[in-house]
């Protein structure tokens, strides 16, 4: 009997179950790794290649255009 509460024990809180600040769990653990990222200052991984495909010029660190390509 012991040996089976101790199995439930070990169980963490499921990704829907409630959190800290009226968030789920899955949320919490979402925004602790948003904010991680902002400390670090780092863009997520292959957003610069996204930007890129998609032409866009800060992929290349260049400065957007006035007018957006088409609309002349």
């Amino acid at each position: 009997m012991l040996g089976s509460l101790a199995a439930l024990a070990a169980c963490g809180p499921g990704d829907n179950d409630p959190g800290p600040g009226g968030v789920t769990v899955a949320e919490a653990k979402a925004l602790d790794e948003a904010a991680e990222m902002i400390e670090a200052r780092r863009p997520p991984e292959g957003l610069v290649e996204d930007l890129a495909n998609a032409g866009h010029p800060a992929a290349s660190g260049g400065q957007a255009p006035a007018v957006p390509p088409g609309a002349e």
